[in-house]
C-alpha cells in the first residue's frame, strides 16, 4: 500500500534526518541549515519517525547522531511531490527506460518507498515515503519550506532505551502521531510503483 503517513498540522508537515552534530547542532539552534550544509548535493527527508531511526540507528551511526524533525510547509511539500519522479524504472508506469531518463533528469526531486519500520526497526507489510530533493528542491526546502527545525535525539535515544528494555507500550506511547496525510490521487498516480 502506498500511502504517505505523517506528523501534520493544517500548514505544515513534520520530516525526518540525521546529521553530524556540526550540522545538526547549528540547524536546530538556528532553525536553518548551517552554510557547511551541501546545496548541491540531495538531501532526503522522511516523513515516518520510525524509518529514520531504522535508516540513522537510532542516532548511533556515525555521521548520524543528531536526529532533526524539520517541520515545513504544507504547500512546499505539495511542490516537492508535484515536481518528482520515481527514483526508479517501472514498466507500467513509464513508456521506456529512455523516458523515465529524461523525467529523472528534468525533477528536482525523487521519490523512493521502502518497506515502514515498527519498533524492533524490522520491515513491516506497508511502504513508507522517502522524499530526495536536490536543485531546485533542496534550495527551496532549505531557503523558504522550513517552518521550524527541532533536535528529537533525546527522544530518539529515550525510545530505543525502551524497546531495549522490552516496554514496547512505553516506547509506543512516545512515538510521533503519524496520521494519512492528504495526497491527491493524480499525484501518487505517478508515484507507485
Amino acid at each position: 500500500m502506498f500511502r504517505v503517513r505523517a506528523r501534520h498540522t493544517d500548514d505544515t508537515v513534520t520530516v525526518y534526518q540525521a546529521y553530524h552534530p556540526g550540522i545538526g547542532g547549528p540547524a536546530a539552534r538556528d532553525g536553518r541549515f548551517p552554510a557547511a550544509w551541501k546545496r548541491d548535493r540531495m538531501t532526503w527527508i522522511k516523513p515516518s519517525f520510525l524509518w529514520m531511526m531504522y535508516r540513522c540507528g537510532w542516532g548511533l551511526k556515525e555521521g548520524q547522531g543528531t536526529v532533526l524533525a524539520v517541520e515545513i510547509s504544507r504547500d512546499g511539500f505539495a511542490w516537492a511531490l508535484r515536481n518528482s519522479c520515481l527514483s526508479h524504472y517501472v514498466p507500467k508506469l513509464h513508456e521506456s527506460q529512455a523516458a523515465w531518463r529524461r523525467e529523472l533528469r528534468r525533477s528536482p526531486a525523487r521519490v523512493q518507498w521502502d518497506p515502514e519500520r515498527d519498533l524492533r526497526l524490522g520491515p513491516l507489510p506497508y511502504r513508507s515515503l522517502q522524499l530526495g530533493l536536490a536543485g531546485e528542491a533542496a534550495a527551496r526546502y532549505a531557503d523558504e519550506w522550513i517552518v521550524g527545525i527541532e533536535d528529537v535525539t533525546p527522544l530518539a535515544r529515550e525510545v530505543h532505551g525502551l524497546v531495549r528494555a522490552g516496554e514496547s507500550a512505553a516506547a509506543t506511547a512516545l512515538l510521533p502521531e503519524e496520521r494519512p496525510y492528504p495526497v491527491a490521487d493524480e499525484v501518487l498516480a505517478r508515484l507507485r510503483r
